[in-house]
């Protein structure tokens, strides 16, 4: 659209849930949007804010409060407390920054809100502006959270040998989210992820980090459902994709703080020859996982990058070197420049869906251990359907073992299935700059909505 005929920029509130994983991509639609001449302003909380080492200076930042400002959930003592605090807190503050805003002259046109926090739908509609739904998990899961939210899937889940649901591979248990199986923390989770949909037909717009090509079906079924449904990823810094937006390379929110060393000494190992080993931001392995990982890494022959969180360290055996000729250990990395190496031969890895899109559009071969909420349906899909990478064996104790660890490195780095493996990792990733790119089906849809609220907030026809 030509914005040029436009004198005031639309101004969008982005309000993720305050958690990396859901920052990241959120923020990350923020510069394309301020690309396309939004106005943005990160919102996060007053917690939150002060746990980040840093935030792109092209985007201004507001706090609300979740109502433990000195420590969030930690200082809660409970996921329900502080949920259930957050959710009371969240709407008034929200509501209090809008008034702020405006009443400076920086009037706020539109929310665009983490699908969690349904009541920032009810806060923008009090204030008579465009509320935006955005999905950070992809469609094929939120879609599963839609059926037990319609009563068509039946939770917890108890005896079933598989579930069938419309579009959906078959699924055994095993394959579901995590708090689908009863018992505690699980409950309260489960609630506000299938309540994301209790209002999500009154916003509107309904956003989603995936792209069309790898959910195709399902997309299609949802836009029947939500005709303003779209697909706007895959949600990385656009040097990795088009580089579209100089410069962007990295998504500009840290947490923690990374050692340059890693780099260097990537670029000292022969191409594809490399394991990258990350769990994320949030997944805590035991002591008996750790070792077991610890030892099958340093048995394995291969090369290994491996991101241990510096409150995981001393879970790590005593005779194991964090820094060896075959390994190195760091507690935190840019994945995405470790992705982006050519030295990375293969990517063992949580299923994170953030993880699981920078692999995807990256190229990157993956080992899956899922651990929790939405990974094991994640590693379903990438070893069943987007056939991009294999899964881990486990035990009855639910450990990998070093010996099966091993035989995943070598299944992937260098048998006929890992080339074929490999082979379709590329194809992906392909596609993911084809979505992005120019003309891409995302870039489209992005195109679609801005042109959509400029014209919604200056009274134009469609």
């Amino acid at each position: 659209m030509d914005k040029k005929i436009i004198g005031k920029k639309v101004h969008c509130l982005v309000l993720p849930y305050p958690g990396q994983g859901h920052v990241n991509p959120m923020l990350q639609f923020s510069k394309l949007l301020q690309h396309e001449g939004v106005k943005v302003t990160l919102v996060t909380t007053l917690h939150y804010r002060k746990t980040l080492q840093s935030v792109p200076p092209s985007i201004a930042i507001e706090t609300i409060s979740d109502g433990f400002d000195n420590g969030g959930v930690e200082e809660a003592g409970s996921q329900k407390i502080y949920l259930d605090r957050f959710w009371q807190e969240g709407p008034k503050t929200l509501a209090e920054l809008i008034e702020k805003l405006g009443i400076l002259g920086d009037k706020v046109d539109c929310v665009i809100y983490d699908s969690f926090f349904t009541w920032a739908l009810d806060v923008a509609k009090r204030f008579g502006i465009i509320g935006v739904s955005y999905l950070t998990q992809n469609m094929s899961v939120s879609s599963i959270y839609y059926h037990v939210h319609q009563g068509e899937l039946k939770v917890p889940l108890i005896d079933e040998d598989e579930i069938l649901l419309p579009l959906l591979p078959r699924f055994e248990v095993g394959d579901m989210p995590s708090f689908f199986l009863a018992g505690g923390e699980n409950q309260v989770l489960l609630d506000m992820l299938v309540g994301q949909f209790s209002n999500i037909d009154k916003a509107d717009w309904i956003l989603c980090n995936t792209f069309y090509d790898m959910e195709k079906e399902i997309a299609d079924w949802t836009m029947n459902i939500w005709p303003k449904f779209r697909s706007i990823g895959p949600s990385i810094p656009s040097m990795f994709l088009d580089k579209r937006l100089k410069d962007d390379e990295d998504y500009g929110v840290a947490q923690f703080k990374t050692n340059g060393k890693y780099m260097e000494w990537l670029n000292e190992k022969p191409k594809g020859s490399v394991v990258y080993v990350s769990f994320g931001t949030m997944v805590s392995l035991d002591e008996e996982q750790v070792q077991e990982l610890a030892y099958g890494l340093r048995d394995s022959g291969s090369y290994f990058l491996w991101v241990v969180r510096a409150s995981q360290e001393t879970k790590l055996p005593r005779d194991f070197e964090k820094e060896s000729k075959k390994g190195l250990v760091v507690t935190w990395c840019s994945q995405l420049k470790v992705l982006a190496h050519e030295a990375i031969g293969c990517f063992f890895t949580h299923c994170g869906w953030n993880s699981t899109l920078e692999a995807l559009s990256l190229g990157v071969p993956t080992i899956a251990i899922p651990q929790w909420s939405d990974q094991a349906t994640n590693a379903k899909f990438i070893v069943d359907v987007w056939k991009f990478g294999i899964r881990a064996p486990i035990d009855v104790k639910k450990i990998l073992r070093q010996d099966k660890l091993k035989a995943c490195i070598l299944e992937i780095m260098e048998s006929e299935k890992g080339k074929e493996i490999k082979s379709n990792a590329t194809k992906w990733k392909n596609w993911a700059v084809g979505a992005f790119g120019e003309g891409g089906s995302s870039q489209n849809n992005i195109v679609e909505f801005v042109t959509s609220l400029f014209n919604e907030v200056h009274g134009l026809t469609n």
